[in-house]
């Protein structure tokens, strides 16, 4: 029976506007042989949220070091890494703001682990953001976004914008707590002033490097259809379904259980076998 020293180091580095990235590495001290994986989290979502860290050190178990970070703007703060409660962060946040913080990790990454391959897996918005990165960054081996979005603009409702510009401000629940999360216009005009920067399907059609794409059918917040449409757009990737499975897998925040949901279970296997 192998021995098992599941490690977990954690870093912090510089984000956009100068706030912080608060990052955790988990790894085997015996191997890390396989590689490191950077794991980009979704919109209202962070490092710590449900499986992550039953995932991370399944990954770790199986031979590879596993990156995860809270995005600077995500209202997670360092006095409390299980929720998010600065709104003032979040309102503030923008998909400029959260891509250099995906480059800064991965800045982070390649200077800390030289010779390491690069995997970037994203969930939901996380997925969006890794398409784009693995699109432009040479550093990235392999991609594996889950429940990936195809398009930032489907995070509000398009009736929203008006009132969005006339007050500089619109409101997302929290599904799970019910709380009014503020959004400022600033995302809505870094948004459009980038437009053609953050078209995640364009972003799709350049991926040269292999790609998964996991999505359960089941997922009432990303339709299974938009997985399709990005396989559409890149014909090289390999896209498989999750039978039955929801958007977050059968997680749920906090996630008390000792082994991985079921359709996260397979989720791990399927990009494992992608990666191996």
């Amino acid at each position: 029976m192998q021995s098992y020293m599941i490690q977990k180091g954690q870093f912090t580095i510089k984000g956009a506007n100068e706030k912080t990235i608060f990052g955790d590495t988990t790894y085997d001290d015996k191997n890390t042989n396989n590689g490191t994986i950077i794991f980009v989290h979704g919109f209202k979502g962070f490092k710590d949220w449900g499986a992550h860290n039953l995932i991370a050190e399944w990954f770790a178990k199986n031979g590879y070091r596993y990156v995860k970070f809270n995005l600077s703007h995500s209202g997670v703060t360092a006095q409390n890494l299980n929720d998010v409660t600065d709104m003032e962060a979040f309102a503030e946040n923008t998909f400029s703001k959260e891509l250099f913080d995906v480059d800064q990790v991965v800045d982070y990454v390649s200077s800390t682990y030289r010779s390491s391959p690069i995997y970037l897996i994203g969930h939901s918005r996380g997925g969006g953001l890794s398409i784009i990165k693995a699109a432009n960054d040479a550093r990235i081996s392999k991609l594996i976004t889950w429940s990936s979005i195809a398009d930032f603009s489907s995070l509000w409702k398009k009736e929203q914008e008006e009132e969005w510009v006339k007050t500089g401000k619109i409101y997302v629940e929290n599904a799970r707590t019910k709380e009014k999360m503020p959004l400022n216009s600033t995302l809505l005009d870094d948004f459009n002033k980038h437009e053609d920067e953050f078209n995640i399907l364009n972003a799709a059609k350049r991926i040269s490097i292999p790609w998964l794409i996991l999505h359960g059918d089941d997922d009432v917040n990303v339709k299974f259809s938009v997985a399709q449409q990005l396989a559409q757009k890149q014909l090289s990737a390999k896209i498989q379904k999750i039978e039955g499975a929801n958007h977050v897998y059968g997680a749920s925040h906090p996630y008390k259980e000792v082994k991985l949901p079921v359709h996260f279970q397979q989720v791990v296997e399927k990009t494992l076998q992608f990666i191996t």
